[in-house]
């Protein structure tokens, strides 16, 4: 074992990480047989931990419901014999369009349970992203709450080929209501018994050009994910104090895949709430129910770190942070460390196949604005356009092995690997990075996002790294934009803090800046100061639109 594989020796102890002799690395061990519902909440339900509370929801209003992990497992029961009775079978889709509530957890494992292939659906989609997802999926049964549809202004009864829609407030006429669904008597309910690469769960997702397609993942996901989300939270999966919470929506995989399932699989309990995030409720949330672990995005975590000094660590008990899903600034993970005593684990990947380079401080150090190191159990390269690794501290594209346990089963309706991700044995990202001597990688922007200036290649990440910690900066976008001398310039977005003024004496400012922390020939030629940026229905900046309007500009 080299001394690189001995870091990870702790994280073959508390997950399914194992040794692999003949290939000298760390491999992840699947099983034949998965099914998401069994590995999580049934495998609580039918030991020690069927009296512990799996989920803790908090109302608008203040009111607590809690759920045991053997009442959600009875109620998934019961739900799965009402979708069976309105003909759901194995491989069936059926969506959720419920937010960050309990009826959408125990959906998820009624539907695992029977087979069938969870839909999830954002209540952030408006109405034809709504009616191409459920034509193309051909979803005939939908759990809703039905206030949400009548704000879109859609009648699901009408909508693409659904048949049967439960609601989990007041149903119109020709709906079920919730409550009769799981009062269904599930005495004689045997769940099905699914291979671990059976489809389980599907996405659907937006790329560079064409309609969103459905990303399908097997129940082989949750095993694939799990030694690296030990890692992420540190090694404390398991902590016997642990409480867990993310506000990110459990439509998309970091709310769902990076926080809630594997929790559960851990025998945690989940709290959860439907308020929209803001930076102040956010710490009182967390403090008021004793929260210790957190997937948080880049986004909410500069907005909360806008309070600063109005942030008193004793108020709370978090102790770990992961997040992933954009680049974090170094910034955010030194005023987490160093103000709030609060481990952040950054980790990146893609849904297609996730978790291929992050951060453990229990492992090795955080070095802040860094991805961190390659995860056990995944073989990950830098390459260029042809597919050859890039010598050590040159950016190169970060690709995963064509045999990633992680990686999806396909497009619904077109399975297998697509081949814009293939370069021969290596699965492409179209992210930019560069590796040190230590192995940790630094994030250098997209293919797409790469601005090569005057024959430099620029990495918007380090720019906006190096703005962030001018104090006067709180939010920063970096694109480029074609230039006819240059090829193209380095342009910034810039979010000042309340009561800073923009203009052209910040504007010289904030470049010396850049050039005295960076590099002079990457400092941003043009600077627009912004209240707010575009953002994407998962709260990532929209930098194809940013680069539009810095062209516009021109």
């Amino acid at each position: 074992m080299t001394d690189t594989n001995c870091y990870f020796a702790d994280v073959a102890k508390c997950s399914n990480l194992t040794w692999n002799t003949e290939q000298s690395r760390y491999a992840i061990d699947v099983p034949e047989k998965a099914n998401i519902a069994a590995d999580t909440v049934g495998r609580h339900a039918a030991g020690p931990n069927r009296d512990k509370p799996a989920l803790i929801f908090e109302h608008d209003d203040g009111r607590l419901e809690e759920y045991t992990f053997g009442e959600i497992n009875d109620q998934a029961n019961r739900l799965a014999v009402s979708l069976r009775n309105m003909g759901v079978s194995e491989g069936d889709a059926v969506a959720v369009h419920v937010g960050q509530r309990p009826e959408t957890a125990i959906t998820h494992m009624a539907i695992y349970k029977l087979g069938a292939v969870v839909l999830t659906l954002s209540q952030m989609y408006g109405q034809d992203t709504l009616l191409h997802v459920l034509n193309h999926s051909g979803a005939r049964v939908i759990v809703a709450e039905n206030n949400i549809w009548q704000r879109v202004g859609l009648d699901p009864l009408n909508t693409a080929k659904l048949a049967h829609v439960i609601t989990v407030d007041v149903p119109s006429e020709g709906m079920t209501a919730w409550a009769d669904c799981v009062s269904s008597d599930a005495s004689g309910f045997s769940p099905v018994e699914t291979e671990s690469e059976a489809p389980a769960l599907l996405m659907y997702t937006s790329g560079s050009t064409g309609l969103p397609k459905g990303l399908l993942h097997s129940h082989r996901v949750l095993h694939a994910y799990m030694p690296t989300v030990t890692m992420f939270y540190d090694l404390e999966l398991d902590r016997s104090d642990a409480k867990f919470w993310s506000p990110a929506d459990w439509a998309w995989v970091g709310g769902l895949l990076d926080l809630v399932l594997p929790a559960w699989m851990a025998g945690q309990t989940i709290v959860a709430s439907q308020h929209r995030f803001e930076a102040d409720w956010a710490f009182d949330f967390m403090g008021r129910h004793g929260i210790t672990h957190s997937f948080l995005t880049p986004t909410a975590l500069k907005r909360m770190a806008e309070m600063g000094a109005q942030v008193n660590k004793d108020d709370f008990a978090l102790r770990v942070v992961c997040t992933g899903g954009e680049s974090l600034p170094g910034e955010i993970v030194r005023w987490l460390d160093e103000t709030l005593g609060v481990t952040c684990n950054e980790f990146y990947g893609l849904t297609e196949f996730n978790h291929l380079i992050g951060n453990c401080r229990a492992l090795y150090p955080v070095r802040p604005g860094s991805m961190g190191r390659a995860y056990p159990g995944r073989v990950v390269e830098l390459i260029d356009e042809a597919g050859n690794p890039v010598p050590e501290g040159e950016v190169g594209e970060i690709a995963a092995r064509d045999d990633d346990r992680t990686l999806f089963l396909g497009y619904w309706g077109d399975l297998g690997v697509p081949e814009r991700l293939r370069c021969g044995q290596w699965l492409r990202t179209s992210d930019l990075a560069r590796r040190d001597s230590d192995g940790y990688y630094w994030y250098q922007g997209r293919n797409d996002d790469l601005i090569k200036s005057s024959g430099y290649r620029i990495g918007p990440a380090e720019i906006e790294d190096t703005l962030l910690r001018h104090s006067d900066v709180v939010e920063v976008a970096v694109v480029g934009k074609p230039d006819a001398d240059r090829g193209a310039v380095v342009v910034a977005f810039i979010k000042l803090a309340n009561g800073t003024a923009g203009g052209p004496e910040m504007v010289k400012t904030l470049q010396d800046y850049v050039k005295q922390n960076l590099a002079f020939y990457k400092y941003p030629r043009e600077i627009h100061f912004v209240s707010e940026f575009p953002l994407t229905s998962s709260s990532k900046i929209r930098r194809g639109e940013l680069r539009r309007i810095a062209t516009e500009m021109s």
